[in-house]
């Protein structure tokens, strides 16, 4: 099975806004960013199996990649709680330090942690490798991508940040005889 994870597109909001799972839209320049990152792609087979988030912002470039697509709500970004929606300086510097030096189990007030968006990115892979689709796009986000890279590699958590996930990337992995190989990242 080939996997090919995708990161959305840039979204028309301010910089510095924390959205993890507000629903927002694409950047006007949407089209051209979807060529960029659609170059990156082989031809999809009729029978690719195409997951999204439920954000728009991943339902509208998988719409634009293939006709048919399946939404999932365990492909959503982090949820942010109270934060959502809010620019990042808003938020208390020293709620937000404490935050960034305990993510992995420490989610912002009324948020979720990392490893909770971990555990059910993982359940989500579990079944797709149950599947017997040949080729598989998922259309997500950057801790989704971060996510399932350091299931797949069985890293510490922590550690799952040390990966670069640009907007509009491309990272293979193909899934082969109860392994997972990684092809490249952000592509």
């Amino acid at each position: 099975m080939d996997i090919y994870l995708i990161r959305h597109t840039q979204t028309d909001t301010p910089t510095g806004l924390c959205y993890g799972q507000t629903d927002v839209g694409l950047a006007a320049n949407f089209r051209d960013e979807f060529i960029k990152t659609q170059q990156k792609l082989p031809a999809l087979h009729p029978d690719c199996r195409v997951y999204s988030s439920p954000l728009t912002r991943c339902t509208q470039f998988a719409a634009h990649l293939f006709p048919k697509v399946l939404n999932d709500d365990r492909l959503l970004e982090l949820n942010f709680g109270d934060w959502e929606n809010c620019p990042f300086d808003s938020v208390n510097a020293e709620e937000l330090r404490h935050w960034t030096d305990n993510f992995v189990s420490l989610g912002p007030p009324k948020g979720e942690s990392f490893t909770q968006l971990c555990e059910r990115v993982g359940v989500f892979w579990q079944e797709l490798l149950l599947t017997d689709a040949e080729q598989v796009v998922l259309v997500t986000h950057a801790g989704v991508i971060r996510a399932l890279l350091a299931h797949v590699l069985q890293l510490p958590l922590a550690n799952a940040f040390k990966f670069k996930v640009d907007m509009g990337s491309v990272h293979k992995l193909q899934h082969i005889n109860d392994y997972t190989f990684v092809h490249f990242l952000n592509h």
